[in-house]
């Protein structure tokens, strides 16, 4: 046991110093900080104006939101760093022992293979972890500047990115082992991460199953983490995804079991992998973290959905490329999915784009029916579609506490600072500790 203990902290070392003396992982960390910083800057900027900096006129609600106006798109920046500039790392990782032939001799420690890609996973992690230092500044200017920080909401923005990198990581491992070039792997990732973009923009023409799919892609995943909103369905299926990854890089780096066997492991593990998405997708279980309440309904009203036990089906007459498709989704039925355990909702239309079904006598119209009864409504809006399943279920509508409404956080301060720190101080510091390592380590 101590043998194996100290094998693996070798290896923790030696994959540590692989990554320090990466080039890979210095251009991410020498890019990130301008990316962060032009997201960052942009965002503040805006979130002053119209917080009535230079006289312009003061939003109100949620648009003084700091989750939406300026972490989302800050963030963000990470997002594109994961999608572009962390598989080369991945790659560069776990590729290059098998380009300087450094496997071989790896195999002679007793060692799993599952250990061998867990401890470059971990290292990859940490690597992470040190180029999300942009965000961490963006933190500490926005509070300095007297900005509000609701930490739930933050930390639920955080642990998006950072299953979103583990999501990356896994696949930048496996397409490293299965295949012999690491520009090979690059492509393969890259072609998964394009096909997963293909996914999400079928599933906005078409709708059905395809934007129940797209559900569950990172961008997606991103995009709701970035509002808060956690969702069990997603948090597992991401984290199995993650987890096949890396067992399919460890197959696959065992160079001396016969190809043949390493398919079929590898078909095993996918079907295993999918049976166990599959089952996660009923769960319905959810959270939303915003200081705002941006993924659901005023509690009163939570309280109120959550005594009708009846089964509540909705038909729209709408086309999945209708703007008012996008609205009555993000206002109303996403949040109702979240409340009511009992909900169908179906989309009729002829075409994708409804453009040419205006002129049709029932296009636009949105049906309800609940408990043998049925009503209909074109209004959109959160409040519409709560007044009708009220009158449907005979209820009252529930009043609303004035403080419980959110008034938001205006701040009008512009970014002083930021664009020194991001595009001066960050590149530089970044240079120099990377010239510092390489001297050292002549």
């Amino acid at each position: 046991m101590h043998s194996r203990s100290t094998a693996f902290g070798w290896l923790l070392r030696k994959e540590w110093r692989e990554l320090v003396a990466s080039r890979a992982w210095w251009v991410m960390l020498l890019l990130i900080g301008p990316l962060v910083g032009v997201s960052f800057i942009s965002a503040v900027r805006t979130y002053a104006e119209l917080s009535g900096l230079g006289g312009t006129a003061a939003g109100v609600g949620e648009a003084f939101a700091p989750l939406v106006g300026v972490w989302a798109p800050t963030f963000s920046a990470c997002e594109l760093a994961a999608a572009f500039l962390l598989p080369f790392v991945a790659i560069r990782l776990v590729g290059g022992d098998k380009q300087s032939g450094a496997l071989v001799l790896e195999l002679q420690h007793p060692l799993s293979p599952l250990a061998r890609i867990g401890a470059k996973a971990i290292v990859l992690a940490a690597g992470w972890v040190v180029a999300s230092a942009p965000p961490l500044i963006a933190i500490v200017l926005w509070r300095a500047y007297g900005g509000t920080i609701y930490v739930p909401e933050l930390l639920t923005v955080a642990a998006g990115h950072l299953l979103n990198a583990g999501l990356t990581i896994a696949l930048g491992a496996a397409a490293a082992a299965m295949t012999e070039h690491p520009s090979t792997a690059a492509i393969v990732t890259l072609a998964v991460t394009v096909g997963t973009w293909i996914v999400n923009f079928v599933a906005a023409i078409h709708g059905g199953i395809w934007q129940t799919v797209a559900g569950y892609t990172p961008t997606a995943m991103v995009a709701e983490f970035q509002h808060g909103l956690v969702r069990l369905d997603v948090v597992i299926i991401a984290t199995v995804l993650v987890i096949c990854g890396l067992v399919l890089a460890a197959l696959w780096m065992r160079i001396g079991v016969p190809v043949q066997r390493r398919v079929s492991e590898s078909l095993a593990l996918a079907g295993a992998t999918a049976a166990i998405a599959f089952s996660a997708t009923f769960l319905s279980a959810s959270w939303d973290t915003s200081e705002a309440r941006a993924n659901s309904f005023s509690q009163p009203d939570e309280d109120a959905l959550r005594a009708i036990h009846q089964p509540l089906r909705i038909e729209a007459h709408l086309a999945p490329e209708d703007p008012r498709t996008a609205d009555l989704e993000h206002r109303a039925l996403s949040k109702l999915r979240r409340t009511m355990s009992r909900v169908e909702v179906e989309y009729i239309s002829a075409t994708s784009t409804g453009l040419f079904e205006q002129t049709a006598p029932h296009y636009g119209e949105i049906w309800y029916e609940l408990s043998g009864r049925r009503a209909m409504s074109r209004v959109t809006t959160a409040e519409g579609v709560l007044e009708t399943i009220y009158s449907l279920a005979g209820m009252t509508p529930p009043s609303e506490e004035a403080d419980d409404v959110f008034r938001g956080h205006p701040l009008a301060v512009p970014p002083r600072g930021a664009a020194t720190v991001f595009y001066g101080i960050w590149p530089a510091s970044i240079a120099a500790a990377a010239l510092f390592i390489r001297r050292r380590n002549m």
